[in-house]
């Protein structure tokens, strides 16, 4: 997935992550989210994370739906800008997958 960081946002975003708050952690393994990376590139947030689970839309449901994960969300969503060709209903734009390797 890729996302827009605000670039007087960069610091901030760079702190918040090197101390994930505990409870958004669990969330994310509780939620079936594996080997989750975050990386930045010339201003844009590239994700990647692998699903453990049997229904995503309901992991991303209960997530959604935690309070401390609402909180963080809070404070990450201002600095970040989502691309204008994303599909309806995302934050973070998905990516076509043009290769993979094991």
């Amino acid at each position: 997935m890729v996302l827009r960081l605000k670039p007087d946002a960069i610091d901030q975003y760079k702190a918040y992550h090197a101390e994930v708050w505990p409870e958004v952690l669990d969330m994310i393994r509780e939620c079936n989210i594996r080997n989750y990376s975050i990386y930045l590139k010339d201003g844009y947030l590239f994700s990647y994370f692998e699903y453990h689970g049997s229904d995503i839309k309901a992991d991303r449901a209960k997530m959604a739906a935690h309070k401390k994960t609402q909180e963080w969300w809070a404070i990450m969503e201002p600095m970040q800008q989502p691309l204008e060709t994303r599909a309806e209903g995302e934050w973070w734009a998905e990516m076509e997958e043009v290769f993979h390797t094991d």
